[in-house]
């Protein structure tokens, strides 16, 4: 039975993901420092091997037969989920890759020193290659899937999702926080001058800063017998469902910092720690994408985290942990800080959707053709100036530089992170509207309700919906701005 041999194949392909999984996650956060080198020979011999795996020409067949097969509901679901991966595999040629792969190394190692000397010139040539090599992809990709070009590499990311779908609602939120932006500084300005700011101290210990994170994932949900907290660089989730791995970085200076980038990585490892066990061997078992992936992670971060009912149970938590009393009115502050700024990972909850939509219109531009990557300082800083009134004309290293994501030649992932705050305050309102005594559970530190809404609707799903239609089945209604925008302007309005 050809279904059988797609079953036994999920697991021995799991095991591999598993294992490539725990090396990356170790990598970054405990390895030694000389041993980079074995460690990249031994993940790149088993990701040889997994691809070699993962893309056998009797899989194709096995698929084809199996669609045959009198299968239940589940295993139909599981093969369709098998097919459209396989398809993504195999539609680009080895020798394709084996190039693509070089340059984006070599790219990315160049980027890391040349963002460092602000040198756009120096780094030209190596992101041009990228370029090309990404609209070759496009191509390839958009004639095995019939899709647009630019749509076949967004499905990379977000499967289902489409420019025609996506653009006007961007265009729709990007009017509205053009005239928000400063609306929400002039209201900034007029709080702080009725009550100050009460600065931080300054001087949090990380032992402490690390008990108290501990406290709040396990508060929120996160089962700390199947993860762990680490320190590394960049925050990130990594690992496996059954053993996920979350890092944070302290600021001593800071406990919101690192309390925030827990409390956002802890939204991505509850999705993991939730997807179905029985379908974990199958990509029907895997989290939908990377839009859905950051709707759970800025679920908890910004709908409940930057919530003020939360801050009613945690700063309790806080004082127990660090031994500084705040007030809701003293901590609010920090919490909603609103400011224009260059980088778009420092940005906050308000302008940073300007930030993607800039980075969106830009690539669609580049992949098309449109606009060539020599142009592209000048295009950015346009937009810039357009959307946030601050230039980066003699400074490429805060523009077009400052990203690894085109540098790596991942195009068409940008727009996933705005998509994602869209759908988590989609999500919100929806949870909301059945579960009206949310903002008082939360007050009491009872995430219980909150967190059996999302496993029903979102994290027992894996694979089985395209990304619009989950979000749809969740919430009852397509991609809607209006959520979006009326939790901003509830939040930061006057």
């Amino acid at each position: 039975m050809s279904f059988q041999k797609l079953d036994d194949l999920g697991h021995k392909l799991e095991a591999l993901e598993h294992a490539l999984a725990i090396l990356g996650a170790d990598e970054a956060t405990h390895m030694a420092v000389g041993g980079g080198e074995k460690r990249a020979e031994a993940m790149s011999a088993l990701a040889g091997m997994l691809h070699a795996r993962a893309t056998a020409p009797e899989i194709g067949d096995w698929i084809a037969a199996a669609e045959e097969e009198a299968l239940n509901e589940e295993q139909q679901a599981a093969v369709r989920e098998l097919r459209r991966q396989y398809t993504n595999l195999t539609c680009l040629p080895v020798e394709f890759v084996e190039r693509q792969t070089t340059a984006r190394m070599r790219s990315e190692q160049l980027w890391r020193d040349l963002r460092a000397r602000n040198d756009w010139a120096g780094f030209l040539p190596a992101l041009e290659g990228v370029v090309a090599l990404v609209r070759e992809e496009a191509a390839l990709r958009a004639d095995a899937l019939g899709l647009d070009p630019y749509d076949a590499l967004m499905e990379q990311y977000d499967p289902g999702n489409r420019a025609a779908d996506i653009t006007p609602v961007f265009a729709e939120l990007k009017s509205f926080l053009r005239e928000f932006v400063p609306e929400a500084l002039a209201a900034q300005e007029a709080r702080l001058a009725r009550h100050p700011s009460k600065p931080l101290s300054g001087s949090y210990a990380i032992d402490r800063q690390r008990e108290l994170g501990l406290a709040m994932m396990a508060a929120v949900g996160f089962d700390l017998t199947h993860g762990s907290l680490s320190v590394s660089h960049h925050p990130f989730c990594g690992g496996v469902p059954s053993d996920v791995r979350i890092t944070t970085r302290y600021k001593t200076s800071d406990f919101l910092s690192a309390l925030m980038g827990v409390l956002h990585e802890t939204g991505h490892a509850l999705y993991e720690q939730n997807l179905p066990k029985a379908w974990a061997h199958w990509p029907l078992g895997k989290a939908r994408g990377m839009a859905v992936h950051e709707s759970q992670s800025l679920f908890v971060e910004k709908q409940i985290g930057r919530n003020p009912a939360f801050w009613r149970w945690a700063l309790p938590v806080v004082e127990r942990h660090l031994g500084e009393t705040w007030s809701l009115d003293d901590i609010l502050p920090h919490v909603h800080r609103v400011e224009r700024g260059l980088i778009r990972v420092d940005a906050d909850e308000v302008t940073y959707p300007l930030h993607v939509i800039l980075r969106y219109e830009l690539e669609q531009e580049l992949v098309s053709g449109r606009l060539e990557v020599a142009d592209l300082p000048e295009a950015w800083d346009a937009r810039m100036r357009d959307y946030l009134g601050l230039s980066t004309l003699d400074n490429p290293a805060d523009g077009p530089m400052q990203d690894v994501h085109w540098p790596g030649a991942a195009f068409g992932y940008f727009p996933s992170y705005t998509l994602g705050a869209m759908m988590a305050a989609q999500q919100w309102a929806a949870l909301t509207r059945e579960h009206p005594s949310a903002d008082d559970d939360l007050a009491k530190g009872d995430f219980s309700a909150i967190n059996a809404w999302r496993r029903e609707r979102i994290w027992s799903q894996g694979s089985r919906w395209s990304t619009p239609d989950l979000l749809e089945r969740a919430t009852g209604e397509k991609l809607n701005a209006a959520y979006f925008t009326e939790h901003l302007r509830k939040r930061y309005g006057v």
